[in-house]
């Protein structure tokens, strides 16, 4: 027969606690993070768990079962399958048409309700949902938890008079997770500590300098990249939005002494030549040592954008050490960027764009594991694997009207954590684009020692 702890083992191969650092809703920071919704996608684990709570419990006192919506509410529908209670169901928040009830089902005054919850950490809901529960002249007297997290909320229930009954405390679950090898002595020791009511020290995460990066950065681009900016002491890439190829050069030979990188749109571009803009454009590139980054943005099918990087006009291809593609399209769109480095979009600067966090954080996934990727665009941290690309930056301005949001190079260092900064018309629409760039290059500097 399964034991209770074989059950829980189960349990966790859903994912339903997380160890690490997570700030709750009442902006605590935890070392471990319970979400049990997963339970109710496994059908077989489900009916399990409603047999081991029932089994918890003395049936005959009840006439109905009631789970806390949300995550209870799967829990307490097994359950009543199971045992044949009645089931009624609590909104969340009353219909604002027809009757208007907080409480749905069949039901009469005077019967006495079990109550269903996921997690108990303050008990917070579960007193906000018993009186509504009660105004209905439907009494509770007992409560059934999943899993108590040891946080008072449990005692405090207790000591209104009500029975708490629980069928796993968060100490209990660490200690099988430990005794299997999925926690260390520490982990355990920082979650006994959270619980005690001491303040959790968690290691902050170092932020790393252009040397270590060199070091956990394979992708040759990278390197090259990384080295550059230590010769030149400058982390500054120039966004050339110049529509002209005159301008295009004329600001590449102003800024070159100053960038690590030139970033173009060349499609933009009037009067764009193969011969008479991009070998002008590389014996720059050449002569002040920075690199090229067409800022193409791909976001289409990999046969689409296969023909767009290495076709048509422009022949990106043949010229571009680096170019940024979205990721919306999924891993394998990004397998024709072959002999260039891959800078995704995971985030925008633009006021109401759609990059959530959801969407980071699967952008950030597809960034990590696919090759020829190096690095990212973002407003957030990314993960030290991957270099850092903060666009929007500007010394004077904190927008531009058209939705764009700027930043400033401390904010990109010290809060981003940031390892590049791109500027744009902060330098190409100055008075002296050269000395602009000297100042970028010398307050972006100053910002990433600052950091470190």
């Amino acid at each position: 027969m399964e034991t209770k702890k074989e059950f829980f083992l189960e349990c966790y191969k859903l994912g339903i606690i997380k160890f690490g650092r997570f700030t709750l809703k009442s902006g605590i920071e935890s070392p471990f993070y319970v979400d049990l919704r997963p339970l109710a996608s496994d059908p077989k684990i489900l009916k399990k768990l409603a047999n081991y709570l029932l089994d918890m419990l003395p049936l005959d006192n009840f006439d109905l079962i009631c789970g806390v919506p949300y995550a209870a509410l799967p829990m307490a529908t097994a359950m009543s399958l199971e045992s044949y209670l009645p089931l009624i169901i609590k909104r969340k928040e009353a219909k604002q048409y027809g009757t208007k009830k907080m409480l749905e089902g069949i039901f009469t005054k005077g019967q006495n309700c079990l109550l269903v919850e996921d997690v108990i950490t303050s008990g917070t809901s579960l007193l906000e949902t018993i009186p509504e529960i009660e105004n209905e002249g439907i009494s509770v007297s007992d409560i059934v938890v999943v899993l108590d997290r040891q946080q008072g909320g449990k005692e405090i229930l207790e000591s209104k008079g009500f029975r708490v009954h629980t069928l796993f405390t968060i100490s209990e679950v660490c200690e099988m997770l430990k005794e299997e090898g999925h926690l260390t002595d520490d982990e355990v020791e920082r979650i006994n500590d959270f619980l005690s009511g001491n303040v959790v020290r968690f290691e902050e995460e170092k932020r790393l300098s252009y040397e270590e990066k060199l070091e956990i950065c394979d992708h040759t681009v990278a390197q090259k990249l990384l080295q550059i900016a230590l010769e030149k002491k400058s982390n500054l890439i120039v966004s050339a939005d110049v529509t002209t190829t005159k301008e295009l050069l004329e600001l590449a030979e102003k800024v070159g002494p100053h960038i690590v990188a030139l970033k173009t749109h060349i499609d933009i571009l009037l009067d764009f030549d193969a011969d008479q803009t991009i070998l002008p454009l590389k014996d720059l590139a050449q002569k002040y040592n920075f690199l090229i980054m067409e800022d193409r943005k791909f976001a289409d099918i990999g046969n689409t954008q296969e023909l767009q990087f290495a076709y048509g006009t422009y022949k990106i291809s043949n010229w571009a050490d680096l170019v940024t593609a979205q990721v919306i399209a999924g891993y394998e769109s990004l397998d024709c960027f072959r002999n260039v480095g891959v800078v995704a979009i995971i985030g925008m600067s633009s006021h109401g764009n759609l990059t959530d966090q959801n969407y980071r954080d699967e952008a950030t996934k597809i960034a990590l594991s696919h090759p020829n990727v190096f690095g990212g665009v973002s407003q957030n941290k990314i993960p030290n694997e991957l270099l850092l690309f903060t666009p929007g930056v500007n010394l004077a301005h904190t927008g531009d009207g058209k939705g764009q949001q700027y930043n400033t190079p401390e904010h990109a260092f010290t809060k981003l954590e940031s390892d590049f900064i791109i500027v744009g018309r902060g330098i190409y629409k100055a008075d002296d684009a050269e000395q602009s760039a000297l100042t970028y290059k010398i307050a972006g500097w100053n910002a990433y020692e600052a950091s470190l």
